[in-house]
């Protein structure tokens, strides 16, 4: 097992992206020391409990818990984004840190409250405690597609989007992007945090991620395929790209075993239509009918080249959508989310 020996952190672990981490580290080897945002007390499960969640808080954290390797393996913390030094005992003899936890919300009322000060405060919360820790070798930080999206150039099908891309803060005010700049802002104070304080950092962009659910509420991204089942196109848009989560998972961890990765990594997948998408989904419901034709609008940032050719050569082989579609709607049947 690759991780057998060695202990890391994932913050905000009861996430989407984040539980599937845990997954796959739990089942090559590692122990994981992960942090959630609200449990009553803290609970270490190394083969007994010390401590009780109480029922709200043990129900977002038992898909965890029930997670293989995790009763000898896996110990959860509270940890608060906003608080300093609130990580320190999560990360604390850790060799590297999996930092995915951030707000995701298209709407705000208050960014910056809602999404700016969490985003780019938490990052460089978890940061400042990664300097202090000297087991820790690697930090992989979860960013976004979206820190690409919104450049000072125009975007359209001829563009091609890679590493180099970078959306800027003041095209994303202009445009009230709330959300991206959260994740600009955050990830461009990462790099700067990152290179003043000579911390292996690896960045991991995202693009609008779906697969089976193992957390037991229904995140955004997910979101958006329910809204599809339900006749809805979340977005208006006509194109779309959708990932998988295992496979964005993957590379996570595939970033932290392969000692020459470094930089920016875009996880995305191909166009599909939402023609496409509905076809896939009329499988499991044969009356569904999802509106498009005339209201649908194509955004440029969704007809560009993606260039994903350095996450493949971390060894990343992309899951059909077709599959990750099917797989995101049998996971949520079996839940009872659909």
């Amino acid at each position: 097992m690759n991780g057998g020996g060695k202990v890391v952190c994932v913050t905000g672990a009861s996430g989407y992206i984040a539980s599937w981490i845990v997954k796959l580290l739990l089942l090559r080897g590692y122990t994981v020391k992960a942090t959630v945002r609200d449990p009553s007390l803290f609970l270490l499960s190394f083969g007994f409990v010390l401590f009780i969640f109480s029922f709200e808080d043990q129900k977002k954290t038992d898909h965890l818990l029930a997670l293989d390797g995790a009763r000898e393996r896996l110990q959860l913390f509270k940890a608060s984004l906003l608080e300093e030094g609130s990580f320190e005992h999560a990360i604390d003899g850790c060799d590297a840190v999996f930092h995915t936890a951030s707000p995701v919300k298209i709407i705000a009322t208050d960014p910056q409250a809602e999404l700016i000060e969490p985003a780019v405060k938490g990052t460089i919360n978890v940061l400042a405690t990664c300097t202090k820790v000297s087991s820790v070798k690697r930090v992989i930080l979860t960013s976004s597609m979206a820190t690409l999206l919104s450049p000072n150039f125009p975007l359209g099908p001829n563009v091609l989007l890679d590493e180099t891309t970078f959306s800027d803060p003041s095209v994303c005010e202009e445009e009230k992007q709330w959300y991206i700049l959260s994740k600009t802002l955050a990830e461009n104070a990462a790099w700067t945090f990152a290179k003043d304080n000579n911390l292996d950092l690896v960045v991991m962009n995202p693009g609008l991620v779906i697969g089976p659910v193992l957390q037991p509420t229904i995140n955004f991204s997910v979101d958006v395929v329910i809204d599809f089942i339900k006749g809805k196109n979340t977005f208006n848009r006509k194109h779309h790209r959708l990932v998988d989560v295992r496979d964005v998972a993957l590379a996570h961890i595939k970033a932290l075993e392969t000692p020459s990765a470094k930089g920016r990594y875009i996880i995305d997948a191909p166009i599909v239509t939402t023609e496409e998408i509905e076809k896939i989904l009329r499988e499991f419901f044969p009356d569904l009918c999802i509106a498009h034709e005339n209201e649908e609008i194509d955004l440029n940032s969704m007809t560009c080249k993606v260039n994903v050719e350095k996450v493949k050569s971390l060894g990343i082989e992309f899951t059909p959508t077709e599959t990750s579609l099917r797989d995101t709607v049998l996971s949520l049947k079996e839940k009872h989310l659909v």
